[in-house]
């Protein structure tokens, strides 16, 4: 057996937990708890008396209202069709990610206001938005949802700024003379 100065491998840590001797005073007021594997915390439907589920989308400076319901799959952004308003099909498809890991291709129509931000930055709040009102409208797909990504809102934003700087981080043309 590996001596406790000589431990260099996980199976000599196991062969010296084995043998170490159990202390029977150490726990005489407590029971030993027994571990079945993790709880998983069931959650509920959140609708509303419309029958939607809400949520709502962040990604750069673009915030999302995203209401969803059972349909034949329309996107309605700011009163206009999705082919409308996100006229390139990469936003598209960007949008339409969360349904399809989850497996609800036309299964729900949504409906969204999006304010700030820019066309990418706005496509990326309604998915986060959409993603985040499957989860809430059907709890048994969070675990597809959330392991591709979509429920964590994007942190990266446009650096600002600064005082004797052309950009952020660019510099002014140097001159030597």
């Amino acid at each position: 057996m590996a001596d406790t100065d000589t431990i260099s491998s996980l199976a000599d840590l196991k062969d010296l937990s084995a043998a170490a001797p159990v202390d029977a005073d150490a726990g005489t007021d407590q029971a030993p708890v027994a571990r079945t594997g993790p709880v998983a915390i069931i959650r509920e439907r959140e609708i509303d008396a419309q029958g939607r589920s809400y949520a709502t989308g962040r990604r750069k400076d673009a915030v999302a209202r995203v209401w969803i319901k059972p349909g034949s799959g329309k996107i309605v952004v700011n009163g206009r069709d999705q082919e409308v308003y996100f006229a390139r099909p990469t936003l598209r498809l960007v949008i339409n990610q969360p349904f399809q890991v989850a497996g609800r291709d036309g299964a729900y129509d949504v409906i969204c206001t999006v304010k700030g931000g820019g066309l990418s930055g706005q496509a990326g709040a309604v998915k986060h938005g959409i993603a985040q009102a499957l989860s809430k409208y059907e709890p048994l797909l969070r675990g597809a949802v959330k392991a591709a990504g979509f429920l964590t809102r994007d942190p990266r934003v446009v650096e600002r700024k600064k005082y004797g700087r052309a950009k952020a981080r660019k510099s002014f043309q140097f001159s030597k003379r």
